[in-house]
């Protein structure tokens, strides 16, 4: 079974009602979409859902006999919030027809790879000869297995013009061109962030230093560790389970993307402006 069905609500689903939820959800999907896929062949994307854009995606094909078969299935939440207009390229995993998307997000100096949610929705552009590999405005989300919720850091401690992001950010894009006057300061500019850290690590917590991180988690490639700023959040219920589900709109590095968690997994209580610390699985939408 899937191991982020738990983030969705299903922590102790059994084998056997996973099946028969894949059977419900085939015989009454909430939505159905059709595309041929890299090989010319009709594929079939079913959604079920359990709560407010949160579900279940099946994928597969119909036989001859117009039975459904499926090739894989994977839970999601769908964010509606606006994260990056980074310039983005969409890779198909070799293992099966799945795709995921890739961009060069500057504002977190690593590149940001994520599992493409609307995959039928590129296919469908590609077999009516959309030409072109390249796309911009993302709308991300993860799903979270375990977090724990941070107390916010002193404002004084923190406070950051956007100038000073901007400049950062067409910086770090300068040294990966190779200016050598840009990699100079931003050089600097660490060396006097490490020099600061290591004083005040003696007596503070690094947790009221560090305001937010993102970087990548273990060797899968859209997983990410993750601390950041709590802008707003709602509680859904998941109707098949009635389990309880937090989704927390974060802000972290200055992206922003929604995370959604199982609220039995969340240590602590969310509130706007605390802080979500928590490993991911990144998803997005692209829009075409």
């Amino acid at each position: 079974m899937h191991s982020y069905l738990q983030a969705i609500g299903f922590s102790n689903i059994t084998k056997d009602e996973l099946d028969h939820l894949i059977y419900e959800a085939i015989r009454k999907p909430d939505s159905h979409e059709v595309a041929l896929d890299s090989d010319g062949n009709e594929f079939v994307e079913l959604d079920f859902e359990v709560c407010e854009h949160t579900g279940i995606a099946i994928r597969g094909v119909y036989d001859t006999d117009d039975n459904f078969k499926v090739d894989y299935y994977f839970p999601y939440c769908k964010g509606g919030n606006f994260s990056t207009d980074a310039e983005l390229e969409i890779i198909k995993q070799s293992d099966k027809e799945s795709y995921q998307g890739f961009c060069d997000e500057m504002r977190l100096g690593v590149n940001l790879i994520f599992y493409l949610q609307n995959a039928i929705e590129y296919l469908q552009k590609s077999s009516h000869g959309y030409d072109g590999n390249r796309f911009r405005r993302s709308y991300l989300t993860g799903l979270s297995l375990e977090g724990k919720i941070l107390l916010p850091v002193a404002e004084p401690t923190v406070k950051k013009t956007d100038k000073k992001t901007t400049d950062r950010t067409s910086l770090v894009a300068a040294a990966r061109e190779g200016d050598e006057d840009a990699i100079e300061s931003l050089t600097i500019d660490d060396m006097d962030t490490y020099s600061m850290i290591s004083k005040r690590v003696t007596k503070e917590d690094v947790y009221s230093i560090v305001k937010t991180t993102f970087m990548p988690y273990g060797i899968e490639s859209d997983k990410f560790a993750v601390i950041g700023q709590i802008k707003e959040f709602h509680k859904l219920t998941n109707y098949v389970t009635m389990e309880e589900l937090y989704v927390m709109h974060l802000e972290s590095n200055d992206l922003e993307f929604d995370v959604c968690i199982n609220a039995k997994d969340l240590l602590g209580l969310p509130e706007v402006g605390r802080r979500f610390k928590g490993n991911i699985w990144m998803q997005g939408t692209v829009e075409f």
